[in-house]
């Protein structure tokens, strides 16, 4: 396979998985893009690698996991956050602000999940993978994909429940 073509067909699997580790995106492209690295790199010193899909998720996996035991996370410079509020020079609509806002506070909710939580609520609903499709990626059973999703949302409801801003919110279970 072309790797333009494998990289259009798994490059936003392979970012959700990175993202739902560490709800950043800029750390879940950095992982996506050392991963499609490596891959390459792969290929040009001759391997055959059989499943690139699994391959990559794999290595985006550890490269996520390693990120966590590197110095620089443990201590690192100034967080992206601090600038969250510096505001564009162009008027943004009160419906964009009030989205983001929400969205930030499910965020910081969600960095509160367990990174295995993030993980298969990112796969269902971000990705909106079925249980099926879910099992084969995580390489679980389909019984423990729906058990795992039911107690991630349960968690989930939990954390929202306690934050005020989202009252009686309760994530989608149509799954």
């Amino acid at each position: 396979m072309e790797f333009e073509a494998l990289y259009a067909q798994h490059s936003r699997e392979v970012w959700a998985l990175a993202y739902a580790r560490w709800m950043d995106s800029d750390q879940a492209m950095d992982v996506t893009q050392e991963a499609f690295l490596r891959l390459w790199k792969q290929w040009e010193a001759g391997d055959d690698i059989q499943n690139p899909r699994a391959w990559l998720l794999r290595v985006a996996r550890n490269l996520a996991e390693d990120f966590a035991k590197s110095a620089f996370r443990r201590n690192g410079t100034q967080p992206p956050e601090l600038l969250n509020g510096v505001r564009s020079s162009q008027p943004m609509p009160v419906e964009k602000l009030e989205q983001e806002e929400m969205f930030a506070q499910l965020r910081a909710v969600l960095e509160e999940l367990a990174p295995a939580d993030r993980e298969i609520l990112t796969l269902r609903y971000a990705l909106d993978y079925d249980a099926n499709t879910i099992a084969e990626r995580l390489e679980i059973a389909v019984t423990a994909v729906h058990m795992r999703l039911s107690r991630a949302r349960q968690r989930l409801a939990e954390k929202l429940s306690t934050h005020g801003d989202f009252g009686s919110a309760q994530p989608r279970t149509d799954d």
